[in-house]
């Protein structure tokens, strides 16, 4: 299969994201029985995400051009990846990157996000048998000649002890912050609310550590999420928060609060579900020092300095995951 034939397939991939095809739309109820974060909204705003920007045929071309691509790959690689399971179909740009490339991919799914995966390649598979060669799920990755891996800490131990001496991308754990100068209007702090609680908050791109002015003013922050109040009707979204809360009473922390989210002071850059912590400065040249420091566990920053409000969870193609390029590398595999 050369290049044109697989940004043509990824092409009618996209369309089929957005679909109402009978099986696709069982296949994401399926997809939202079996894993309860997984829930209709949320699916939906990451199909569209690959539909439109991932699976866009112009810019899958213009993305392939700029990392020089060729047309056909004489001795295709075996790349194994294991993905993750936080957000539906969160692993999809790494399988994207390895096709694309020419590569075949060797997919080892989480039982977390399974359902979705497995459907759209059995579909890529039907409409195309070729794809069968380049696109297998598998339980072991021993036929694998490299390897992109995405877990936390602990596991990324694990994959560098198995994967270590081969070709490899090992992601850890990462999150995003935001920089506020307390000027932002109130269009913006709604945009805001996107990357804070998009996906309940459990993508590296979601934000979990807010870099305030001393003095900040809480409320129109705090009253710009009405959209995603509907979180704190979700049972397991409402456990993680309830716990949190009777934590801080319990212990008697200060706290705010819109419902679906508890603000605390914390200086640490990763929260627990339902939490946000905060960490003030007294000049600006403070937040960025502060967020040059923690560069390493920092996926996005947002805000005057860095990417607009809202955008941490639309990213480009050629925004990878831990800054690092998965195509260069892919493309490194046969020089």
């Amino acid at each position: 299969m050369n290049l044109n034939e697989r940004i043509e397939l990824a092409g009618r991939l996209g369309n089929y994201l957005l679909s109402d095809e009978p099986a696709w739309m069982q296949a994401k109820e399926m997809a939202f029985r079996f894993n309860p974060w997984f829930i209709p909204p949320f699916i939906d705003r990451a199909t569209q995400q690959l539909s439109t920007v991932f699976l866009n045929p112009k810019k899958l071309s213009d993305w392939a051009t700029s990392a020089r691509i060729p047309e056909n790959l004489a001795a295709p690689k075996k790349v194994g990846l294991v993905m993750a399971s936080n957000l539906p179909l969160v692993g999809f740009h790494d399988w994207l990157a390895v096709f694309i490339s020419g590569n075949h991919a060797l997919i080892k799914l989480s039982a977390q996000d399974s359902i979705l995966f497995e459907h759209l390649a059995a579909k890529l598979i039907e409409w195309d048998p070729r794809m069968a060669d380049q696109l297998q799920i598998v339980e072991r990755l021993n036929q694998a000649e490299a390897f992109i891996a995405t877990g936390s800490d602990n596991t990324a131990r694990y994959f560098e002890y198995y994967f270590g001496r081969s070709p490899n991308i090992i992601r850890k754990n990462r999150t995003s912050v935001a920089i506020l100068s307390g000027r932002e209007s109130e269009a913006e702090l709604i945009a805001l609310s996107d990357d804070l609680y998009a996906y309940f908050g459990r993508g590296c791109r979601n934000v979990t550590q807010l870099c305030v002015p001393r003095g900040y003013d809480f409320k129109p922050l705090l009253e710009a999420a009405d959209a995603y109040q509907f979180l704190a009707e979700h049972h397991k979204f409402k456990n993680n928060y309830d716990y949190q809360l009777a934590l801080r009473i319990l212990n008697k922390e200060y706290y705010m609060t819109n419902g679906i989210a508890l603000f605390v002071e914390q200086p640490s850059l990763y929260a627990p579900i339902g939490v946000v912590h905060v960490h003030y400065y007294d000049q600006p040249e403070e937040a960025i020092e502060w967020s040059e420091r923690h560069l390493e566990q920092i996926q996005c920053q947002v805000g005057w300095h860095a990417i607009p409000f809202g955008t941490t969870q639309t990213p480009t193609l050629d925004q990878y995951a831990d800054g690092i390029d998965t195509l260069a590398f892919l493309r490194g595999l046969h020089f």
